[in-house]
Parts: structure tokens; C-alpha cells; sequence
């Protein structure tokens, strides 16, 4: 499994990096499609202004003031609020999300086991929390390296509204058997987010970028399924019923 990762790292990165690329490429066309658009209608409104005072200077009220007019309308036009991560970059921000909270998962079970309270962790299984713990690390970094590449905040917490039931959770959880089964929801969710990714984010080095990293994550949950006692690979295909939703985000 680490082997199959390190494998496919100059892969991912280099995605990322394109997907980076991408995404500043396309702000430089808004901003200048945009500029056009603000230079087009600052010229039709002065021409406006223009005959509104013409008409005005004719128009005036017994006390000499001029008429009243919409001059102060033209503050808020155009104005909305919007977050701060959008369009592909709200998938990168939930990808960025979600390995930071699969790291937390495993960190908070590695200390659970060191302070006895899952009783009798069998080395493999360290190991196995250690390595998948190291690999959700590498690629949230690679997601993070997107969003500072496109001007946008590196998200180092776990803003995502399901994370104080996964918190919960792990302070509930008492034997590995416990912990396996958390930590397989968390990695289910996350494979089958980039396999939904695949195809609904427009970017082409996004879609490389997540179908290299979701075949990591599913790796995980066969391990996972083994430790259980369980089917390591149940499905034929991977489906999406469990992937995330952008909506889980809280930025």
C-alpha cells in the first residue's frame, strides 16, 4: 500500500500542480472579461450621467434644488456575497477538508492506543494507522498547495460540519474493532468523494488529480474491511452513495 502511494505521488503533485495552474489561468480571464465589463458600463454611465444633468439643470424646485434622483442606487449594484472557495475550488477545499480530518482520526486513535483505551493494538494494525495516516497527510498538502496557488487560504483545521460526531465518536470508541469502523466510514467517504469528483469537477487536471488519489483511499478501506473480518474489496465497482457533499463544508 505505501509502495502503491509513493508511487503515484509525482503523479498527484503534478496534477495538483497543473489543477493550480488551471485555476489562475482562468481567474486571469475573469479578471480581464471583467475589467471590459466594468469599463463598458463606466462608459454607458457617464454618458447617463451626462444627460441626467442636462435634464436636471432645467428641472429645478422652487427652492433652486435640484430634482431628486437614483444617484445613490448604483452603490449596491452588482454586489453579492459569496464564499470564499467556489466552482472547482469549493471540491478542492472539501478534498483538503476531509484528509485533514481522516489525519486527526488516526492521530486521536494512535493516542488513544498509547493512553490503553483500546486495549490490545496489535502491531500491524499501528503500522497500518501510522502509514494511512502519513498518506492522508501528502495529500492534503498537495490540495492545499492548489488553493494558496489560486490565492485562496491553506485549510489546516477540519471545517466540515459532521466533525464533532466524528469527534464523538472516537472519544466513545474503546477496541480497534471500534476505531476500524470509523476510520473505514472515513475513508469510504473520501474514495467515493473523488470518484464523484471524477466526474463533476470541469478542470482536467482536477479529474487526474482525484481519480490518482481515490484508488489510495479505497486501499485504505480494504485494509480496513481485512481488519473487520470482513470482504476486502464488497463492491464490484466503487459506488457514490457515501461521498461528501460540498454542503459539509463550513467555509
Amino acid at each position: 500500500m505505501d509502495e502503491a502511494h509513493h508511487e503515484t505521488l509525482p503523479e498527484m503533485r503534478a496534477s495538483a500542480a497543473d489543477l493550480a495552474e488551471e485555476i489562475r489561468a482562468r481567474r486571469s480571464v475573469e479578471a480581464v472579461d471583467n475589467g471590459r465589463r466594468r469599463f463598458l458600463l463606466g462608459t454607458g454611465g457617464a454618458a447617463a450621467a451626462l444627460v441626467l444633468a442636462a435634464c436636471s439643470s432645467s428641472k429645478t424646485t422652487s427652492s433652486g434644488s435640484s430634482s431628486p434622483s437614483a444617484a445613490g442606487s448604483s452603490g449596491s449594484a452588482g454586489a453579492s456575497a459569496s464564499g470564499q472557495y467556489t466552482g472547482d475550488l469549493k471540491v478542492v477545499a472539501l478534498a483538503t477538508a476531509l484528509e485533514n480530518q481522516a489525519v486527526g482520526a488516526y492521530k486521536a486513535a494512535l493516542d488513544a492506543a498509547a493512553a490503553g483505551k483500546l486495549g490490545t493494538v496489535p502491531p500491524a494494525v499501528a503500522t497500518f494507522i501510522t502509514t494511512a495516516m502519513a498518506q492522508h497527510a501528502d495529500h492534503a498538502k498537495a490540495w492545499n498547495a492548489v488553493l494558496t496557488g489560486a490565492g485562496k487560504p491553506a485549510i489546516t483545521d477540519v471545517p466540515l460540519s459532521n466533525q464533532p460526531d466524528t469527534l464523538a465518536a472516537l472519544g466513545k470508541a474503546t477496541s480497534v474493532g471500534d476505531v476500524a469502523k470509523l476510520a473505514l466510514q472515513l475513508e469510504d467517504q473520501a474514495a467515493q468523494t473523488y470518484l464523484f469528483a471524477t466526474y463533476n469537477v470541469t478542470s482536467p487536471a482536477g479529474i487526474a488529480t482525484a481519480a490518482t488519489i481515490a484508488p489510495v483511499e479505497a486501499m485504505h478501506a480494504a485494509v480496513l474491511n481485512y481488519v473487520l473480518g470482513q470482504y476486502p474489496v464488497p463492491d464490484d465497482f466503487l459506488p457514490v452513495d457515501k461521498a461528501a457533499s460540498p454542503t459539509l463544508l463550513t467555509v
